[in-house]
């Protein structure tokens, strides 16, 4: 293996491993946050919609 071939290779598992923990990071906290908040808001317009429903 000549050097080239082995900072080709450093490359490759240096954006192999900023993927995999850049995925294990969007599956553990931004995608949870994000269904979190979209089902909140959800909720809270629902709520509110009832709300007005009742006082009319």
């Amino acid at each position: 293996m000549e050097f080239d071939q082995y900072l080709g290779f450093l490359a490759f598992l240096t954006i192999l491993t900023i993927g995999f923990w850049l995925m294990i990071f969007l599956l553990t906290f931004v995608v949870p946050y994000w269904l979190g908040g979209n089902i909140l808001e959800l909720y809270k317009e629902w709520r509110d919609k009832k709300k007005a429903k009742r006082s009319v």
